[in-house]
């Protein structure tokens, strides 16, 4: 290889030995901390940031499921009238009257639940904290007004 390689060597102090480095040898949480979020361009096909691949990468997850759960048996339907169609013993209802019926919404919200906690997941990989009702003054106030006054309004 000529002195002018564009690979890092590996190194021993990161998370695996013998791993190639290319980013300074900084963890993605340190890389994080590091991003001014004002600078960076938003590509929603090319995140520039790990927490934004991450987030992204839940969303896709997600959507691909949302998408298989509403569509899927109203294909299946097309593709497999006869298996479809068939009356369910229980209730006497054909089955994709029941799949739409009752799968669509149980998947969006078992979805919505493994959304919040992936996103809980992500979040406390980064670092990231919500301002929650603990974090109140005496008089009731929360972090509230301070977020008032950072996004331009105007204390009164």
């Amino acid at each position: 290889m000529s002195e002018n390689h564009t690979r890092d060597e590996p190194t021993t102090d990161g998370p695996a030995a013998g791993e190639i480095r290319t980013d300074g040898g900084l963890s993605d949480v340190e890389r994080e901390e590091r991003i001014d979020y004002l600078d960076v361009e938003i590509n929603l096909l090319n995140p520039a940031t790990p927490f934004m691949r991450d987030h992204l990468r839940v969303v896709w997850i997600g959507f691909a499921i949302w998408a298989v759960t509403t569509f899927g048996p109203i294909t299946a339907t097309r593709i497999a009238p006869n298996v479809m169609t068939t009356q369910m013993p229980i209730i006497g209802f054909p089955f994709h009257y029941f799949a739409i019926a009752v799968g669509g919404p149980s998947a969006a919200l078992i979805l919505s639940v493994w959304y919040a906690r992936k996103r809980d997941e992500i979040d406390e990989k980064y670092g990231i904290t919500q301002v929650s009702d603990e974090a109140t003054d005496a008089d009731g106030d929360a972090a509230v007004d301070e977020a008032t006054a950072a996004d331009g309004g105007v204390e009164e």
